[in-house]
This record gives C-alpha cells, structure tokens and sequence, in this order.
C-alpha cells in the first residue's frame, strides 16, 4: 500500500519561507506524479503543484503561485518537496500530496483525479 506523509509546515511570518516534505513508501516511488494540494478553513480543496514521475518537464502550478512556489523531487529518497517563499496570509491552509492517476478521467489540477493522501502538514502565516 502506497503510503505519503507531509511534513515541514508551521508558523512563519509573512514574506518568509517553508519548505514542505512529502515521503512516499510501499510502491515504486519513480512510476507515480505527485501532486500538492491544500485545504484552508471553510474553502474547497485546492490544487497547487504538480510533478511528473521523473521531474523532468516543466511542473505544473496553480496560477496565482507561479513564481513563489516551486515543486521538486529526489527519486533517490522517495521525497516530494514544496518550496514555499514569499508567504502571505492567505497561503494559510493544511497542505497534503497525493498520488495522480493520469488514467482518472479528471484534469490533472482535479483533486478527484488523486488518491493516495497523505495526513496534511499545517501551513500558518502570521501577518
């Protein structure tokens, strides 16, 4: 059984930075897409990033993060990561990855379209 656990949230003040971990086991890390989504208080589900199997292509964001956050993985270490800089109040939420089926017929920013997730690392940005 595929198995994800998010790590590396917290408090931080605005403008500062995280860097989220997202350590996969019970399958063969390289075969899956990873994708980041999060979740804040009374919204919906979010998309935010998305890698391909073997982080080669140019990752996929929600708009609105072009350029603060950034996707990444180490096959070497089962690792998916979010390096989040820049941060504003409104990036608070509870941040969770997950494992795509590109097969699933939903887009690949759909939440539906993933399974696998992990518990959530909370993300808190103070102004």
């Amino acid at each position: 059984q595929v198995q994800l656990v998010e790590s590396g949230g917290g408090l931080v003040q605005v403008g500062g930075s995280l860097k989220l971990s997202c350590a996969f086991s019970g399958r063969t890390f390289s075969a899956y897409a990873i994708g980041w989504f999060r979740k804040a208080p009374g919204k919906e589900r979010e998309f935010v990033a998305r890698i391909s199997q073997s982080g080669g292509g140019l990752p996929f964001y929600r708009d609105s993060l072009q350029g603060r956050f950034s996707i990444s993985r180490d096959n070497t270490k089962n690792t998916v990561y979010l390096q989040m800089t820049n941060l504003k109040p409104e990036d608070t939420a509870v941040y969770y990855c997950a494992t795509d089926r590109p097969r699933i017929a939903y887009r690949s920013d759909d939440p539906r379209r993933y399974n696998n997730w992990g518990q959530g690392t909370q993300v808190t940005v103070s102004s």
